[in-house]
């Protein structure tokens, strides 16, 4: 989790340099994104049921998602440096293996309490 708060934190502390500080849109949308990555993993993990935290992690997966689409434009408008550019692609790809392992983490759980039907 520590991870995911340095990448949110990171893009905070990107977003408030010039010129992405005066992209009021893009910068907000960014900041609302990358924040709903650990919140959505914490909200998670402290469900009832494994069934409800997976699905709280697939939507950190689509946060994370949109995290990337909204760098990727920011790069290409000219916002970020590649060095900036290529460190939070790094993260979110590190940040989504984790994601997809704590996913199949809690359905192997899942199954392991509720077995699936044989055929």
């Amino acid at each position: 989790m520590a991870e995911i708060k340095k990448l949110a934190v990171y893009l905070y502390n990107t977003t408030k340099q010039k010129p992405f500080e005066q992209d009021y849109g893009l910068r907000d949308q960014i900041r609302r994104s990358v924040v709903s990555v650990p919140s959505n993993i914490a909200e998670g993990d402290e469900l009832g049921t494994d069934r409800q935290s997976i699905k709280f992690f697939y939507i950190a997966k689509g946060s994370l998602a949109e995290v990337m689409t909204q760098v990727i434009i920011a790069f290409e408008v000219g916002y970020l440096r590649n060095e900036n550019f290529s460190h939070i692609q790094t993260e979110c790809n590190e940040i989504g293996k984790m994601l997809n392992k704590l996913i199949q983490s809690r359905r192997n759980q899942e199954e392991a309490i509720i077995p699936l039907p044989s055929t």
